[in-house]
């Protein structure tokens, strides 16, 4: 029996409860495990059902269990269960962990008295037995004859069961007389307390089961084998049934827990429009894709849950690896390339506001299977697939979807909460197949201009754009990815700009550093636009800046500046976690919003400044809005620039006096002040002397004598990559031995190979992180501007050597296990990569 034959309400209710973070999974034996057979002696499990609790044992979080009315011994012998499943025998008297129950000395001769009376209520019954247990007796009747047997229970009943201290389970033909009160439900209640579980099934067959049926609650399940009234929510029919449950089960945990097979982070490509992303497999799958906006909830999040929370794919009928995937030359269209068969895909730029369209196209020889699986809200919506002429409606959701594709023959099936529509398509070489999904529309029309025109008007949006940029002379086509990418986290309609296109790809496999990098952090994205200035493209830097008078517009004062927003510019609703997905590569919690938006962080007016004097430059001229945003900047550093803050990596620590905030606050007044001389704006009373306040502050209370370092902060000896900037900035002259002794402490300590670590302290999280490729970035600068060219441009070559095969870079890498990890992609890994090719080209 496969899964598919089980009652589509509980396929649902098992996909449900097997993505509770703590599951108990308990069976009864005989009846359940087991067929029931005429000799109990002979009640043999199911392999099927052995192999399946065996398995989920082994599962992270997962306890399996088997609670029976048999005697503990006489469960392990017959069973044959592996020491992961625990055992629970007598109705719960038994525990394999040890007999929890010590019988006092009048259960114990209450216990004799009951063997004795019971062997005489027997007696001469034929197939009548006892089963002695060491806290109960129990009368057996099923190899007796009906009308005996009916006298011996009755005799039960009406004797011994009515004794003090006597308690009485009836199961089917057995009546168990306990001396100690318990029963199954009281066993399940023991072991989800031992193991913490937040969900429990159980399944069972007979009346002494309803005991533990009785004792469920909330997100638990019941599964009732067999005829008769029950307290159970579903119903299966017999053993074999059992076996495909707790298959399935195991099937659904697994993937929940580890995650599918993901491919490597790096190995993502991103399509962009001008105010949307989505993330392709190297194989064609559409992983990622959120709507209304890349902040809001995911339509597919197969990156974070597997194909279980969403997916597009697009591959041969008959399988193969693809020969590689690339974009077309400048621009954000992706082909992904068989022996026979090409997939192009490319978000359609100048859609409608609020509008994601994402056009899939198809050519080739070679049969195409497509399986389309939207599962908007993370998949916590279900999603009903409705056929029409040209293609396909979601039905159950907010925001409109739909899918056009004319002359696809689509079959839809259901898990019982979500329709998934496939399809087998044919391209001819003159006629591809289209597929346009249209997110935030009913309309399945046809589109006014043809595919190839849509095609190249999506090329020409991203190529033209890069016609205008001025590249390095060091890996020129790098930069114009690197380029294309940071414009493609920007959102031409808010001007915000996303510091990464996804949320919880982890900094750890399998931790729980996994954070929502889809805001606009007022540090990562002026760094992002100042990047782009210099490149020659300005439009961007002008709607950040609109973006961040919009946001000081609702503040009393912009040192109440918090760290981020959401793309819109309003506040981040509080971080929470979605606990229906299992994360990359298992890697949970996967969350969204983000804590830091309550913290302090003090180096934020920095990179502002610093836009705004890269921006003038490039125009010639000081705008008097722009020059009110700085005026706001050295305002909020004057008001606070003297306080512990969180840093520029929201460590969920206490704040420290750290170096690098304060060397921020020392550059927003110190380029303040050249933009007043230079543009010949007055300088407001007091800049002067609070530069040099600041500069004497770093320098005095953040060099360590024992580490022969500027520190991470003014109260230990710990080192920080961000500390470089107290060279970097321009506050200490590159020259000074103070700088030079850093840059040697920092890559002594922080560099490994082909990356640097941000530091190696404790940071109030558990588990570790790879090395960030912005921290690479800065030990480059710090190498070339001490006179060590050749090791700049060695590191920048790992650098290089870790980006994608498409070009992208997420925000860390591994150097033991060799493997990119963090967001992805990154705008401060690019920001870097761009930075670096510059400076070593002027050099």
């Amino acid at each position: 029996m496969t899964a598919e034959a089980l009652p589509a309400e509980l396929r649902r209710a098992i996909v449900q409860i097997a993505r509770t973070p703590r599951l108990l999974v308990a069976c009864d034996y005989d009846g359940t495990l087991a067929p029931i057979t005429t000799n109990p002696d002979e009640a043999r499990a199911r392999p099927e059902s052995v192999g399946a609790l065996r398995s989920l044992a082994s599962l992270h979080e997962t306890t399996s269990a088997v609670i029976s009315g048999r005697a503990l011994r006489d469960l392990a012998i017959l069973s044959r269960l592996p020491a992961e499943v625990h055992l629970v025998g007598s109705h719960g008297s038994e525990f394999d962990i040890g007999f929890v129950h010590a019988l006092e000395s009048d259960a114990r001769d209450l216990h004799r008295k009951l063997e004795s009376e019971l062997t005489r209520l027997i007696d001469g019954v034929d197939g009548a037995t006892l089963e002695v247990k060491p806290a109960s007796v129990a009368v057996h009747v099923r190899r007796a004859d009906r009308d005996a047997a009916q006298r011996v229970v009755s005799a039960v009943h009406d004797g011994p069961a009515t004794w003090d201290g006597v308690s009485t389970t009836d199961g089917k033909e057995v009546v168990e007389l306990a001396v100690v009160k318990t029963d199954k439900g009281s066993a399940l209640d023991t072991l989800r307390h031992q193991a913490g579980a937040t969900a429990a099934v159980f399944v069972g067959d007979d009346v002494t089961d309803e005991k533990a049926f009785a004792r469920l609650h909330g997100p638990d399940l019941g599964v009732k084998v067999g005829d008769g009234d029950s307290l159970a929510q579903y119903r299966i029919d017999d053993t074999e049934d059992v076996a495909t449950v707790l298959a399935f089960l195991l099937e659904e945990r697994r993937a929940w827990l580890y995650g599918e097979q993901s491919p490597p982070i790096e190995r993502l490509s991103m399509l962009a429009s001008e105010r949307s992303v989505a993330l392709l497999t190297p194989d064609a799958k559409l992983t990622w894709l959120c709507h209304p906006g890349p902040d809001a909830p995911a339509v597919f999040a197969d990156l974070l849950g597997g194909e279980g929370a969403g997916h597009f794919s697009i591959k041969p009928h008959r399988n193969g690896l693809p020969l590689g995937q690339r974009y077309l030359p400048n621009t954000m269209t992706v082909e992904t390339r068989w022996s026979r068969l090409l997939v192009t895909d490319y978000l359609e730029p100048e859609s409608a506001p609020h509008r994601t369209d994402l056009v899939r196209v198809i050519s080739g020889e070679a049969t195409a299977s497509i399986v389309f699986a939207p599962r908007p809200e993370f998949g916590g919506v279900p999603v009903r697939l409705l056929r029409e002429e040209d293609g396909l409606r979601v039905l159950g959701t907010s925001e409109p979807f739909v899918l056009r594709s004319p002359g696809v023959q689509w079959e839809i099936t259901s898990d019982g909460l979500h329709d998934t529509a496939s399809a087998l398509v044919e391209p001819d070489q003159g006629r591809p197949v289209v597929l346009e999904l249209r997110c935030g529309t009913t309309d399945l029309g046809s589109h006014e201009l043809s595919e190839l025109d849509r095609r190249s008007r999506a090329g020409r949006y991203w190529s033209d754009w890069v016609t205008t940029l001025k590249l390095p002379q060091v890996e020129p086509e790098l930069v114009a990815r690197s380029a294309l990418t940071l414009r493609g986290l920007a959102d031409s309609d808010t001007g915000g700009v996303m510091a990464a296109a996804t949320t919880s790809l982890p900094e750890e496999i399998g931790g729980v550093r996994n954070w929502d990098y889809r805001y606009c952090w007022i540090r990562d994205g002026a760094m992002t636009v100042r990047e782009l200035v210099s490149l020659g493209s300005l439009d961007e830097a002008e709607g950040f800046l609109r973006w961040l008078h919009g946001v000081l517009s609702t503040l009393a004062g912009p040192e109440r500046l918090h760290p981020l927003y959401t793309l819109a510019g309003t506040q981040l609703g509080a971080e929470a976690v979605i606990d229906s997905l299992p994360g990359y590569k298992g890697s949970r919690p996967v969350r969204v919003g983000n804590l830091a938006n309550h913290q302090v962080q003090l180096d934020v007016f920095g990179p502002v400044v610093e836009l705004v004097m890269t921006l003038a430059e490039a125009r010639g001229e000081l705008r008097d809005e722009d020059w009110q945003m700085v005026r706001a900047m050295a305002e909020a550093v004057t008001r606070r620039w003297s306080e512990p803050d969180h840093g520029i990596w929201e460590e969920r620590h206490v704040p420290r006096h750290r170096v690098y905030s304060r060397v921020m606050c020392w550059l927003t007044i110190d380029r303040a002040i050249k933009l007043a001389e230079i543009y010949q704006r007055p300088v407001p009373t007091g800049w002067h002397e609070l530069r040099d306040t600041i500069a004497t502050d770093v320098l005095d209370q953040g060099w360590n004598d024992e580490v022969r370092a500027y520190t991470t902060a003014y109260d230990g000896t710990d080192l920080d990559a961000a500390s470089l900037f107290v060279g970097l900035s321009g506050l200490l002259d590159p020259n000074d031995e103070r700088f030079q002794s850093t840059v040697t402490a920092i890559e002594a300590e922080l560099r490994s190979g082909s990356t640097v670590y941000r530091y190696h302290r404790e940071d109030g999280l558990p588990g570790n992180e790879g090395g960030f490729h912005l921290c690479a970035a800065w030990m480059i600068e710090a190498y070339l501007l001490t006179g060590r060219r050749t090791e700049a441009e060695e590191l920048f070559e790992q650098l290089v050597d870790a980006a994608g095969p498409t070009g992208l870079l997420p925000e860390q890498y591994d150097p033991v296990a060799e493997r990119s990890l963090g967001n992805h992609p990154q705008a401060y890994s690019h920001i870097g990569l761009i930075r670096c090719a510059r400076l070593l080209s002027e050099a």
